[in-house]
């Protein structure tokens, strides 16, 4: 494994010494990269290397002219990095620290001056070019930020890899903001992979803010519900049966002139229904095989109230309310990846997965449908808009919710009109589509319905309606294979120990989470964490979002402290124990 641009036999020891430090340095947090490192061509030339005057060796991209591109300053380099890093003060936490996403490793300066300074609690490093990285890896010592477990470093990442890094990655309550930090001279030279990169970055930084204000606004109806939830889990029993031909009903207006179609074909289907259309569905005759609800709030029992839903089969969220296994004697729960579901999933009793990530239940119930097995499912009431200024087929929740609330002041009419447009109205996509009232977090949901639809192994369609139409183009050689196999069983598997153990056990465990040293950075904490207590951490993030959104005064250190308070009163509420 020589490295070229050595002097001497002294000067190639000194490079292979480096190169080996760095590794192993490296080869305690990724391996992976590691063993790309060692497979590397290091004969390649990317790099020259200059002494600058502070005596700091500068790496310089060397182009094919033999013109050369130094990195960082040829004066004081150090001193550079550390004007750089102080520039990340602004959006950092009340503790000091933000998640900086470095675009060029370069030779670590400004990497190491923000770690060390505490400027930044986690450093996400993205380069290109494997042989160039291992050059400078033979040049210089990178082990203080390699070694370090809060330094990410990418190598020649895909979109997604990126996209992933930074979602295992970055904790917003503890973090504070996310910068991303151009090594200027270094991006100058692959600007197309930078540009790609920092585009992917981009996309991911919108994506866990849309995330976040989410939890900020639900972690703690998220977590008070999946705690009250486990008696109910523990008493399960059965399981769901496996399907061929499922229809899909949803709450759009479309659902009002597709009945009596879906009432011709009913013996022949397995009717799925979104919690919002079970009313509609009953107030025509028909019953539904199962119903689906994913949200936490407590109006979703409005979609069960007055209903008689006693033999429907209820597949629920366990993250929804508690109050809504009651009404079915044919409860299911499932995990919609809520980070505390997936601990009770892998620490206490299996639950099916749905994927939820589409923000609406008939995106839960078209997944449903496929891990039941589905290989023909039709989608009614699916119209992701108000087309006509409708909002919902009759007899759904919203009318006689809306009649009861009604008065000389506030008649049905004005409560229907400010529900329609408490959101603004998008563009129309194209013409055709202008009667159909768009907004944001319709054409979201629609779009997100559109591309799993697409990918799935079974055959997708949505029946004719007065909605924007779905665009379901099926891409067999993107297909999951998941669905369409007729041979699928939805159930939980075996509780590993009682329910009153396992609460108690988790509590113990959070109780258990280490307080932050003090004159450490608390937003570095669940890095100091083992490997079982950041698996019990990452189930309280959702809830440090939201207990962050009421008490934004609280540094990462009283956050922590808060949210493991909060966690272990609630656990005794629902032990029975009483809280002080």
């Amino acid at each position: 494994m020589p490295c070229v641009q050595s002097r001497g036999a002294a000067g190639g020891r000194a490079v292979d010494n480096f190169f080996r430090r760095n590794l192993l340095a490296l080869a305690k947090h990724n391996p992976a990269l590691c063993s790309r490192l060692e497979a590397a061509n290091t004969a390649r030339s990317r790099y020259r290397f200059l002494e600058a005057r502070s005596g700091e060796l500068v790496p310089a991209l060397a182009d094919k002219d033999g013109k050369v591109r130094p990195l960082h300053s040829t004066v004081d380099p150090a001193k550079e990095a550390a004007r750089l890093a102080g520039s990340l003060r602004e959006g950092n936490s009340p503790s000091g620290g933000g998640f900086v996403v470095f675009l060029g490793l370069g030779a670590g300066f400004t990497q190491a001056a923000a770690l060390g300074s505490g400027l930044a609690s986690h450093a996400l490093v993205i380069d290109f070019d494997i042989d160039g990285i291992a050059e400078l890896l033979c040049r210089r010592d990178y082990t203080a930020i390699l070694s370090d477990p809060r330094c990410t470093l990418l190598v020649d990442p895909s979109l997604e890899h990126i996209e992933k890094a930074i979602l295992e990655r970055y904790y917003p309550a503890l973090y504070g903001g996310i910068t991303a930090l151009p090594l200027r001279a270094r991006t100058e030279t692959d600007k197309e992979s930078f540009a790609a990169a920092s585009g992917a970055v981009q996309k991911t930084i919108e994506k866990v803010s849309a995330d976040y204000s989410v939890q900020a606004h639900f972690g703690m109806r998220w977590f008070g519900n999946i705690i009250r939830n486990i008696a109910a889990v523990g008493e399960q029993k059965g399981s769901a049966p496996a399907i061929l031909d499922a229809a899909i009903c949803a709450a759009g207006p479309s659902l009002d002139l597709q009945l009596p179609a879906l009432a011709e074909k009913r013996q022949k289907l397995f009717v799925i229904a979104a919690d919002t259309s079970l009313g509609a569905l009953l107030r025509h005759g028909i019953i539904p095989d199962a119903a689906v609800s994913i949200d936490c709030q407590h109006y979703s029992t409005y979609h069960f109230t007055g209903l008689d839903c006693r033999d429907i089969p209820l597949f629920l969220d366990i993250a929804g309310p508690p109050l809504l296994s009651g009404f079915s004697a044919h409860p299911f729960f499932f995990s919609g990846g809520h980070p505390l579901a997936e601990y009770v999933s892998r620490n206490w009793r299996p639950l099916p997965l749905l994927d939820t990530s589409g923000g609406n239940v008939t995106h839960a119930c078209l997944s449903l449908a496929e891990s039941l097995g589905a290989r023909q499912i039709t989608v009614y009431g699916a119209d992701f808009s108000y087309p006509a200024g409708k909002v919902y087929a009759r007899g759904t929740y919203i009318h006689p919710l809306f009649e009861r609330r009604q008065s000389r002041l506030r008649p049905l009419e004005a409560q229907l009109s400010a529900f329609l447009y408490r959101t603004p109205f998008l563009p129309p996509e194209s013409p055709g589509h202008s009667p159909c009232k768009e907004t944001e977090p319709l054409r979201f949901y629609r779009n997100r319905f559109e591309q799993k639809a697409s990918a799935m192994a079974a055959e997708v369609s949505a029946a004719p309606g007065i909605g924007i139409p779905l665009a379901i183009n099926r891409n067999r050689s993107e297909s999951s294979g998941a669905g369409g196999t007729g041979g699928v069983r939805f159930t939980s598997g075996e509780a590993l120990v009682g329910t009153k153990e396992f609460l108690e056990q988790y509590r113990r465990d959070v109780e258990g989470l280490p307080s932050v040293q003090a004159g450490t950075c608390a937003a570095a904490y669940p890095h100091s964490l083992a490997e079982k207590q950041r698996e019990v951490f990452v189930t309280l993030l959702p809830l440090a979002a939201a207990i962050r959104h009421r008490q934004p005064e609280l540094d990462a250190s009283s956050l922590i402290e808060e949210v493991k308070r909060y966690c272990v009163n609630e656990v005794d509420r629902v032990l029975g124990i009483t809280v002080p």
